[in-house]
């Protein structure tokens, strides 16, 4: 089957926050289900995030009330990126994490100004401002937990769709005397599960995944001790961009991996009958995830 000849769409920049917390030896990680009203990924579970804002690249604003200086965020998140869209693709994580799962990756200086407490009221009610985050730095009294956050991938949708995003996948660790909650209208159910519960959720369609959030999952199952990922984020980067190509299909779709040997190849042939029997085991490796009846389900090779 061969793909649309169609110019794509020029891809979006986009933030997205894997939060993970302890659970004795091992770790969880928060997934929030997105709206079925969602024009992306309706109804499948994901890590927070979203698009970049404008007022996130107001870098000379932020500079000021990060807990990195420009050379520090550099070092942290500069591959492929200049200052400026390090900086930016960090905010935009922070400021989409708290939007969407009430937690903020930030340090209160002191003073009398806007509280946790007093901007998560907002928040339920959707009264927070589109320019809520730099008007709580610039009263000074804040200042932003860059250093708690930590690049682990780099995903771009493929070129096939008519929405597409550029997207920097961060890593952070669950802030203590902080409560994940969905924001009821963007997304609508949050859970704290291991990597594993989570695919075995999927695949039993109980918790349907999104195909970035299936493959991350998978790789944490590399790492199944917290002290194992904390090692693995010492030395984490964003590597390759990864670009998946989407082939359509009769009834769904198929997504073929970068990483996929026939990923080159100008037509793709796909048996719709045969799929069904492939799907991976969890743990096993796949290059390929296949889309039906809304479930998006690894193939073996």
């Amino acid at each position: 089957m061969t793909e649309s000849n169609t110019p794509p769409v020029v891809p979006v920049c986009a933030s997205t926050l894997i939060l993970v917390r302890d659970e004795g030896d091992k770790f969880e990680i928060y997934l929030l289900r997105r709206s079925s009203q969602s024009g992306f990924m309706p109804g499948n579970y994901v890590f927070p995030g979203g698009v970049v804002d404008p007022e996130d690249s107001d870098v000379d604003l932020w500079s000021g009330h990060i807990n990195l200086n420009r050379a520090q965020v550099m070092t942290r998140f500069g591959e492929g990126l200049n200052q400026e869209d390090a900086i930016t693709h960090g905010i935009a994580a922070i400021r989409e994490t708290f939007e969407e799962a009430g937690v903020l990756l930030a340090r209160q200086n002191g003073g009398t100004g806007r509280d946790l407490d007093n901007l998560l009221d907002q928040r339920l009610v959707g009264s927070l401002s589109k320019t809520w985050l730099g008007e709580l730095v610039a009263a000074g009294e804040w200042t932003l937990g860059f250093s708690e956050l930590v690049p682990w991938s780099h995903w771009i949708t493929p070129e096939i769709r008519s929405k597409r995003y550029d997207t920097r996948f961060f890593v952070a660790f669950m802030p203590e005397g902080q409560e994940c909650r969905p924001d009821k209208r963007e997304t609508t159910h949050g859970i704290w599960v291991s990597p594993e519960k989570a695919l075995r959720g999927n695949l039993k369609g109980e918790i349907p995944l999104s195909p970035p959030t299936v493959c991350t999952l998978h790789e944490f199952l590399k790492t199944p001790g917290v002290g194992d990922l904390r090692k693995e984020l010492e030395t984490r980067s964003w590597g390759e961009a990864r670009i998946p190509r989407l082939v359509p299909m009769t009834g769904g779709a198929l997504l073929l991996l970068p990483w996929d040997p026939n990923y080159h190849d100008q037509e793709i042939k796909t048996e719709t009958k045969s799929l069904g029997k492939r799907v991976a085991p969890l743990g096993n490796p796949f290059s390929r995830i296949w889309y039906s009846d809304g479930l998006w389900r690894p193939i073996s090779p």
